[in-house]
């Protein structure tokens, strides 16, 4: 008798004498039964669960080639969904309870079916059902419109404004100057998401690594909220996950997952990581990672549980497969991992991550300052990213050339003046600051779908610069009401040329951003194009102090003090 016959009878043997009285079914390997709709009536774009019992037999519930659970929906267009579920408790041949979780985005009746796949060979279950979905307020997921917006399913456009959040305090911080501060335990997400959305924040950029929502790392360090696990996903980890979508939906922010890092995959982190073949994860090295077969399909596990246990976010707005995928190539100098491999591997789970994904989420990854052959062109990847350090000026070439040449949109994902956390930031605390409000700026004046986001969270909440971003939206928002649904870049020539200047037209009105870098007061003459220049209505913004003021003056004639920006808006009379 072969193995896998053995297994197949004794599950047939557990399915009619075991379990017959528990499922009531008289034939098939396995059983399930009692759905609960957590919301038979709901709203469009509510989250729904659908929990219910089965018996099946697997080694590992996580992997989807030995047990795999979906649940299968005719949608009210006509279309299918298929949703993964994910083991909620229980342990083979016994009672297990199951849950898949969605939030439809379509109003009327869904038809739905349990599926399950035992060693790919499918198991007779009785298990289906409706659910009704009503009209609602929710706006949806957020989905690529242009390279300069996104916009949620009801068609309600948005531009990220936010920062990195990238983990909370740490038990040990290893800044040489702010350590203190970095370890204060009020930058944790409760109050850090809480604060930012109080002050205009919409979106935040966070890591999964083994000191923050160590979804699959078994080993965790230097952070004490989280435990040591010896479960395939990190239950710690997982709870935390859990509360942090709580909060982002409570406070409307808007969140990109980094999923995995350089500084943990093949830095310190790899002696611990769940792929290296010591820990039974099947690469001997980190470059194996991205070849092992594996290694790979146990990341495609890793990606199938995140879509079942949170793809039912609308406040998840990406997934980031990588920070910083350069920095992984070069790792180890003397021995680089090839672009072709890492793009490749790129490719492979974009691809399955697009086609696993129900609701579509974007999909981006990130780089550092190394370009990697192909990795922009990648078609499952919507969104490009770099991070950009002591490069101000670069920013916005860097957005217009990317999101050109490359066909989508581009989002600078980490940016400040300086990237060394050795450094004492307060020697230059004036650059800083000023590179936090310039590169805000920058990024709304040109295309990108999310503003350039600040590293360093910690010390710029320090410096008083969280209620910046109240500025910086209020602008957004007006820009992104006059838009019409588009936003397009308006040259402004000036005869001052030491002045920084951008122009964006929106619907039929202008705004320009102009930014005086020198110690000297500037007056300079503006040329805009067509209705512009004779906009019968003027408004001029001052992003110092918040305070919009009549701009009686004309376009000959405008005035700027040293390191002063301002937005001129020119507005027709009708």
């Amino acid at each position: 008798m072969t193995r896998e016959k053995g297994r197949l009878m004794g599950t047939r043997f557990l399915a009619w004498a075991g379990l017959l009285a528990l499922c009531g079914l008289a034939s098939g390997f396995a059983c399930a039964r009692g759905v609960v709709v957590s919301n038979a009536h709901a709203a469009q774009y509510e989250r729904v669960d659908l929990t219910f019992d089965l018996v099946a037999h697997w080694a590992d519930p996580y992997d989807p080639d030995d047990v795999k659970v979906d649940v299968a929906m005719s949608t009210p267009g006509g279309g299918r969904l298929v949703v993964p579920a994910y083991l909620v408790s229980g342990a083979s041949d016994h009672k297990s309870t199951w849950r898949a979780s969605l939030s439809p985005r379509q109003v009327g009746t869904y038809r739905y079916q349990v599926e399950v796949l035992d060693g790919g060979k499918a198991l007779e279950q009785h298990l289906a059902g409706t659910f009704d979905v009503a009209a609602g307020t929710g706006k949806g997921f957020l989905r690529v419109r242009d390279n300069w917006m996104l916009q949620f399913d009801n068609g309600e456009l948005f531009r990220g404004v936010g920062e990195n959040l990238a983990w909370e305090h740490r038990d040990h911080d290893d800044s040489k100057f702010f350590r203190t501060l970095n370890e204060d335990s009020r930058f944790n997400y409760d109050d850090m998401l809480g604060n930012l959305a109080a002050n205009g924040g919409n979106f935040a950029r966070v890591w999964m690594i083994y000191w923050n929502l160590p979804l699959d790392w078994q080993w965790v360090d230097n952070n004490a909220r989280y435990r040591v696990s010896t479960s395939r996903f990190n239950e710690s980890g997982i709870r935390r996950m859990d509360q942090l979508l709580a909060l982002a939906e409570k406070n409307h922010v808007y969140l990109m997952l980094a999923l995995d890092s350089h500084v943990g995959l093949m830095g310190e982190g790899w002696e611990h990581s769940v792929y290296n073949a010591r820990n039974g994860g099947g690469a001997a090295t980190p470059a194996e990672f991205f070849s092992s077969q594996a290694a790979r399909k146990r990341y495609r596990d890793k990606l199938r549980y995140l879509v079942a246990r949170w793809g039912y976010s609308t406040n998840i707005a990406a997934w980031e497969f990588f920070n910083e995928v350069d920095n992984a190539i070069y790792a180890h100098k003397e021995q680089p991992i090839p672009d072709e491999l890492v793009t490749r591997w790129h490719r492979e789970m974009s691809d399955y991550l697009k086609q696993l994904d129900p609701s579509g989420h974007i999909i981006t990854t990130s780089i550092s300052h190394r370009e990697v052959a192909g990795l922009y062109d990648l078609p499952s990847i919507a969104i490009n990213q770099r991070h950009i350090y002591k490069a101000l000026n670069s920013i916005p070439t860097t957005l217009r050339q990317a999101s050109a040449e490359h066909g989508k949109p581009f989002v600078i994902g980490e940016a400040a003046d300086e990237w060394d956390w050795s450094q004492n930031f307060d020697d230059d605390s004036r650059g800083m600051i000023g590179h936090f409000k310039r590169q805000l700026w920058y990024g709304l004046f040109n295309p990108t779908p999310v503003l350039p986001m600040t590293w360093w969270w910690e010390y710029f909440d320090a410096k008083g610069m969280t209620p910046y971003f109240k500025g910086v939206q209020a602008i957004n928002q007006r820009m992104l009401r006059d838009s019409e649904g588009r936003l397009q870049s308006v040259s402004v020539a000036s005869s001052e040329s030491r002045l920084t200047c951008f122009g964006v037209k929106a619907g039929k009105s202008t705004y320009v951003y102009l930014y005086n870098p020198t110690a000297v007061a500037l007056t300079t003459r503006l040329e805009l194009p067509g209705a512009a220049a004779s906009a019968a209505r003027r408004t001029a913004y001052d992003p110092e102090h918040q305070v919009n003021r009549d701009f009686a003056g004309g376009l000959d004639a405008v005035q700027l003090g040293p390191d002063q920006d301002l937005i001129l808006i020119l507005e027709p009379t009708h």
